[in-house]
C-alpha cells in the first residue's frame, strides 16, 4: 500500500478552506494585484463593474492553473516539507477533485472575461492557465533546470491581461510589465532555493541549486537581476513611468543589485554559518520589489490625471 493510498484512507471531510487553498491564494494574491495594476495603469477606462468582474475571472483563472498544479505535482508536494501540508498530499482533496475543480475554472474564467471584456484578454488568460499548468507544470518543472526562467512567463502574464481587458491590444508598455516580472522571477525563486535546497534534492525537482549548484546559482542570480534592473530602467521609454516609479525604481534596484552582489560574494560556509541570513533577506526584500514598483506606476496614473508631474 503506497503513502498516497494512506493518506486517502485517513482523510477527513474537506472544509471550504481546503478547497480555496487548491487555488494557491498566496500565488493568486500576487496575480490579482498585478492584473490590477495593469488595468489601472492601461489608457482609457472600463467600467467600474466590469473591471471588478475582469480582475474576478482572472483571479479564477490563477486559482484554477494553481488546482491544475497541485494535481499534477501532488507525489512532489508529498516528500517536501514547504508542500506536504497542501490538501491533496494531506489526504483533505482527492487528486480526481482538484482535477475536475481546476478544469472547470479554467473554462469558466477564459469564456466570461471574453464575454466581459475582449478576445484579447480571454486569450491571454487561456494561455496563461495553460503554460502554467502544462509547459511548466508537466513538462519543465522536472525536465530542466531553467523551469523557473522559462515558465515564470506564466507569472508575469496577468498585467498583461489586465491591460488588454481595457485596451484589447498588446504594447510596449504592456510588454515591459509582463518584462519586469518575467526577470524578477529567477532571482526570487533562486534565492529561497538556496536556503531550501534540500526540499527541491529530495524531491528530484531539476532546481539550479541542484543540477548545477549554489555557487553558479549566485552567478545566475547576480545576471539576472542585472538585467532585471535594465528593464525596469526601460519604464522610463513609456508613458507610464513618472516621479513615483522613478524613486521606487532608483531605490528598489539599488537594493537589489546591493544584494545580489552580496551573495554572489558569499560561499556555502559563511552561508552555512548564520543559517543563509543574507539569502532570506534578499528574498524578502524580492517580495517588495514587484509590490512597489506597481503601486508606484498606479501612483503615477493618479498623479498625471490631477496633472502631477507626467511621463517622463
Amino acid at each position: 500500500m503506497t503513502d498516497a493510498t494512506i493518506i486517502l484512507e485517513d482523510s477527513r471531510d474537506a472544509g471550504f478552506g481546503d478547497y480555496f487553498a487548491l487555488l494557491k491564494p498566496r500565488v493568486m494574491s500576487l496575480v490579482v494585484f498585478t492584473a490590477f495594476a495593469g488595468l489601472i495603469v492601461a489608457p482609457g477606462g472600463i467600467h467600474p463593474f466590469l473591471g471588478f468582474f475582469a480582475i474576478l475571472c482572472i483571479a479564477i483563472g490563477g486559482g484554477a492553473s494553481g488546482a491544475l498544479n497541485m494535481w499534477y505535482d501532488s507525489d512532489i508536494d508529498m516528500v517536501m516539507k514547504r508542500t506536504k501540508s497542501r490538501p491533496i498530499p494531506a489526504g483533505k482533496v482527492s487528486r480526481e477533485e482538484a482535477l475536475g475543480i481546476g478544469l472547470t475554472l479554467s473554462g469558466f474564467a477564459v469564456v466570461m472575461l471574453w464575454l466581459a471584456t475582449n478576445w484579447v484578454a480571454a486569450a491571454l488568460l487561456a494561455f496563461t492557465i495553460f503554460f502554467y499548468a502544462v509547459v511548466y507544470t508537466m513538462w519543465l518543472k522536472r525536465a530542466t533546470p531553467q523551469n523557473i526562467v522559462i515558465g515564470g512567463a506564466s507569472g508575469a502574464l496577468p498585467p498583461m491581461i489586465g491591460w488588454a481587458a481595457v485596451t484589447g491590444d498588446i504594447t510596449l508598455s504592456s510588454v515591459l510589465m509582463f518584462m519586469l516580472i518575467f526577470m524578477w522571477t529567477p532571482p526570487h525563486f533562486w534565492s529561497l532555493a538556496l536556503f531550501m535546497n534540500a526540499d527541491y534534492d529530495k524531491a528530484k525537482v531539476p532546481m539550479l541549486t541542484v543540477t548545477h549548484g549554489k555557487r553558479a546559482t549566485r552567478n545566475h542570480i547576480l545576471i539576472y537581476t542585472l538585467l532585471l534592473a535594465g528593464f525596469a530602467a526601460a519604464m522610463f521609454a513609456t508613458p507610464l513611468a513618472g516621479w513615483a516609479y522613478l524613486v521606487v525604481a532608483v531605490v528598489m534596484n539599488a537594493l537589489f543589485v546591493k544584494g545580489a552582489i552580496t551573495l554572489w560574494r558569499r560561499d556555502e560556509t559563511q552561508a552555512e554559518a548564520d543559517n543563509y541570513k543574507a539569502e532570506r533577506a534578499f528574498f524578502k526584500l524580492s517580495l517588495a520589489y514587484t509590490f512597489l514598483h506597481f503601486m508606484a506606476l498606479m501612483a503615477d496614473k493618479a498623479l498625471f490625471a490631477y496633472g502631477v508631474g507626467g511621463p517622463f
